[in-house]
């Protein structure tokens, strides 16, 4: 069995975990980071909003920092699961799919969140090259076309404002009750946006590219590009059964300073956050990581003391 010992146990390695081990490493801490390999979005072309790295696929992003990390002696990466954890603040042992065993003082959750199965059909095969759910990250491709938007209720009236600044050509499709009120329904009638709620029968596409939305009352929608709120979950069971506290949204409980409830545990990017951004999560990764240093290096210091006295 193989075994091995690290300052910080990083689970998850997308952008946040990634600049985490980047800042760790720096910080001359050993650090594991523990990934499957299989990052949401992999079925993206390309990471945008990322400064310096705008228009990069996401497995290049992932082999750069990879190379920049892997630069500084301290820094591993271990291509496996992790299925269970043990112990407490200090002293935390991981066990793999694969059998390894990790020990680590502290452990950083940057597992993200993963699609649930995409229930309409046609759906999955334009996720990524014509429907997408950030118009942050792929609204300037899409800009002055015809779009539809695939969701329902508040988060509706919170979607559809942001995308209008993308395109003024919408409609949306509510996919089933559309679950607003009079009043938000006249908002659409006012923004002059078509609202949809019979259920989407298909989504017609050639190559990944959507051409029209069929509803099952017949309406076809011609379209060139989709948005939509896709049912997330979060991308290991492991926080949960450690008895870490999640926030009504799904996402797990932090403070300002990304520390769960449970001592020695941390988490930051899309695991502990709604902003789905990959510049925004690498951040949050920079700054918990810059924390967990503090908080050993202020750990290491009281011990030396004590042993004095």
């Amino acid at each position: 069995m193989e075994k091995q010992e690290v300052d910080v146990a990083i689970i998850g390695g997308g952008p946040a975990g990634l600049n985490a081990a980047l800042v760790l490493a720096r910080a001359k801490k050993k650090v594991a980071v523990i990934d499957e390999g299989r990052p949401r979005n992999e079925v993206t072309g390309a990471v945008h909003g990322f400064i310096t790295r705008d228009g990069i696929s996401p497995g290049e992003f992932r082999r750069i920092a990879k190379e920049e990390i892997l630069a500084y002696p301290s820094a591993s990466f271990v291509a496996d699961t992790v299925i269970s954890i043990a112990g407490t603040d200090g002293r935390f042992e991981l066990r793999t799919m694969q059998g390894q065993v990790i020990t680590s003082k502290k452990i950083l959750f940057a597992v993200g969140m993963k699609d649930q199965p995409l229930s309409i059909s046609g759906l999955k095969e334009v996720y990524g090259k014509s429907a997408f759910v950030c118009p942050y990250c792929d609204g300037w491709e899409l800009r002055d076309q015809p779009l539809v938007i695939i969701s329902k209720g508040t988060v509706l009236t919170h979607f559809a404002p942001v995308i209008s600044g993308w395109t003024n050509q919408l409609t949306v499709c509510t996919n089933g009750p559309d679950e607003l009120t009079e009043a938000q329904r006249q908002e659409f009638q006012h923004n002059d946006i078509p609202l949809f709620d019979s259920p989407i029968r298909h989504i017609d596409s050639n190559d990944g590219i959507v051409h029209q939305v069929v509803l099952e009352d017949g309406t076809e929608i011609p379209c060139r590009g989709i948005f939509f709120k896709p049912e997330l979950v979060m991308g290991s069971d492991l926080p949960r059964t450690l008895g870490c506290e999640f926030t009504e949204t799904g996402v797990l409980a932090v403070n300002e300073y990304g520390k769960t409830n449970i001592p020695g545990i941390y988490s930051a990017g899309d695991a502990a956050s709604m902003m789905h951004q990959a510049i925004a999560s690498a951040s949050a990764g920079s700054f918990v990581a810059a924390v967990m240093n503090n908080e050993l290096n202020t750990e290491a210091w009281a011990k030396n003391l004590k042993e004095v006295r």
